[in-house]
């Protein structure tokens, strides 16, 4: 049987984690030279929704306060500055997000957040359950900011319309 403690793998998941962070920075950047529609705003966190399978493993499973406490630090701390950095123009009757140079250095800071977090955490409870707390951050994290997104992106679509 695989030991969930070992170095190995508490190393391994650290760097996996910090390589998809930056996959999706990358994603990120080039997604603002598309436009925006409902779709591509909803979808995200509708796709994490697949997660919450992980706790069917009894070895994922946390104490509902630590979970809820852990979308509510997602949801209130982390995407606030995601929020504050995503803008929305139009472009030929077309919304797309603004670029903005410090978005990427939120992303930055969310995940390095997030690594010294991860390491502090880890120390104290078993990987899977780091994992699951983990999901639950970004999930709050990210149906926060997209529920936001959705708001900001109703008003430019609207105010074309008042005009």
């Amino acid at each position: 049987m695989v030991d969930l403690n070992s170095p190995i793998l508490q190393i391994g998941s650290t760097i996996v984690m910090a390589v998809m962070a930056l996959a999706v920075i990358f994603i990120r950047m080039k997604a603002s030279h598309r436009p925006v529609t409902i779709k591509k705003i909803v979808i995200p966190p509708l796709g994490m929704t697949t997660g919450f399978f992980m706790f069917v493993e009894p070895q994922v499973r946390i104490p509902v306060l630590w979970g809820f406490l852990a979308f509510l630090v997602g949801w209130f701390i982390f995407s606030y500055p995601l929020i504050r950095g995503t803008k929305f123009e139009k472009v030929d009757g077309q919304v797309f997000t603004k670029r903005s140079r410090s978005f990427v250095f939120i992303l930055l800071g969310l995940l390095a957040a997030r690594l010294l977090l991860h390491r502090y955490i880890e120390e104290h409870i078993s990987i899977p359950q780091t994992a699951a707390l983990f999901f639950l951050l970004a999930y709050g994290m990210i149906t926060h900011w997209r529920l936001a997104m959705y708001r900001q992106y109703q008003k430019v679509i609207q105010s074309e319309s008042v005009v």
